[in-house]
């Protein structure tokens, strides 16, 4: 069987936890920033996870990780 390529977009912005789950970043986060608050900014600094209806489609994107 030949390798499977990974997803270059999905390995730049998923991880796997050692449990399993998908790690991602929040969006909102690149540009436009004044106008935003500073507690909503700290906010998108944390960890989110991908949702559970999504976790298979993205797990089959990044074999390898």
């Amino acid at each position: 069987m030949p390798k499977i390529k990974t997803h270059s977009g999905a390995k730049k912005r998923f991880n796997l936890t050692k449990n399993g789950k998908v790690k991602r970043a929040h969006a909102y986060k690149s540009h436009i920033l004044n106008k935003k608050s500073t507690k909503r900014k700290r906010g998108l600094r944390k960890i989110g996870y991908a949702d559970s209806t999504n976790v298979a489609a993205i797990k089959k994107l990044i074999p390898y990780k």
